[in-house]
């Protein structure tokens, strides 16, 4: 599937602009094509308590469920002068669960799979290894 980067770079930094961040003044937006050519969209959202902040890829992600479910194919992360970001440690994780090794990531040096960003993977299979299939 193609990917059409400046797209995905445009619903981010739209996205952004929604972004609720009066502590961090640090507004993210997310944007990720889904398998099915659909654009799903998050943006962070904090609170007062820091450790249960909601990263834009969160967002991007129950968006993703919320509208049909599906793969994410790529992800496009932005600040607010709409430079890209990489997602956090526990993004990653998750983008890993909903789009797999091969997922694109529009990263500041060029585009990334998820296997660049986070090789050695952890996901079903790993759990499937073990535990047989998981319901």
């Amino acid at each position: 599937m193609d990917v059409d980067w400046e797209k995905l770079r445009e619903e981010a930094v739209r996205v952004m602009h929604r972004a609720y961040a009066p502590y961090s003044k640090f507004p993210v937006g997310a944007a990720g094509l889904v398998d099915d050519g659909r654009i799903v969209v998050g943006c962070n959202v904090e609170n007062a308590a820091y450790g249960v902040v909601l990263c834009a890829e969160c967002g991007m992600v129950s968006q993703l469920h919320a509208t049909g479910g599906g793969r994410l194919v790529a992800m496009a992360c932005v600040n607010a002068d709409g430079d890209p970001l990489l997602p956090c440690g526990r993004c990653r994780q998750l983008l890993w669960e909903q789009g797999g090794p091969r997922m694109q990531i529009d990263a500041p040096g060029g585009v990334l799979t998820m296997a660049e960003l986070l090789p050695h993977g952890f996901g079903l299979a790993e759990l499937e290894a073990v535990n047989g299939a998981v319901a």
